[in-house]
């Protein structure tokens, strides 16, 4: 596969990961630009924060489904007898969480740095996304996993980092049994490490403990409370 094929397949897929549904979904329902609500993210999170949480759980699909989308441009443009392909298929699925994260489309000029950013979400849906491309299986394993995590522990930043944490270690598992590349947990690596830096502001407040909470353990200090 020539290297410009190569190089199509994966600005191809940083523009289908770069695609702001949370900011479009958000407009469509309510009128407002989710940039300015919380977080100012693109993510399901916010999206339910700013528009409520249909429009939370569209979002987190829809972007997820960017993920699968690029694995499968990736499948479909590359040959199967190409060497590194697995290599092709991880970094596709890695350009789409970069693309949500830093969207081409919600480029915009900071006024109080003077300088030049890109907007997007923290990358947890396009993650999940991305390991089904790669595995669908797998989507029957983390997304109850990380229901979990975000009921019992209780915050949409550790739920978010969980995703490519139990990406990792099912990848690992697969791999070890020798039934899927190896490569894979190298997306599931990468992949956390682009989700953490994206949540660097998330990682400060829960040192402080100032976090947003949901879950079970807001249920039932309000039990408590009301006690």
């Amino acid at each position: 596969m020539p290297i410009l094929e190569i190089l199509l397949v994966l600005v191809l897929a940083y523009l289908i990961g770069a695609i702001p549904f949370g900011w479009i979904v958000v407009k469509l329902s309510t009128g407002r630009d989710i940039r300015g609500v919380e977080s100012g993210r693109t993510g399901g999170t916010n999206a339910m924060r700013a528009a409520g949480i249909f429009a939370g759980i569209l979002t987190a699909s829809l972007d997820a489904g960017k993920g699968v989308l690029a694995v499968w441009m990736a499948r479909w443009l590359s040959p199967v007898d190409m060497p590194y392909r697995d290599w092709l298929l991880v970094v596709a699925s890695l350009m789409v969480i970069i693309g949500h994260n830093y969207s081409i489309y919600l480029l915009e000029y900071h006024r109080p740095t003077a300088k030049w950013r890109f907007r997007g979400g923290a990358g947890g849906a396009a993650c999940f996304g991305g390991a089904i491309g790669l595995w669908a299986p797998i989507g029957v394993f983390v997304l109850p996993l990380a229901a979990a995590v975000w009921f019992f522990i209780g915050y949409a930043s550790v739920t978010t980092m969980s995703i490519a944490f139990f990406t990792i270690l099912i990848f690992a598992y697969k791999a070890i049994q020798g039934t899927l590349p190896w490569q894979y947990i190298v997306y599931g690596i990468v992949a956390e490490a682009i989700v953490i830096w994206a949540l660097r502001p998330n990682l400060d407040r829960l040192r402080k403990g100032t976090e947003r909470m949901h879950g079970f353990r807001v249920w039932l200090k309000k039990r408590i409370v009301r006690s």
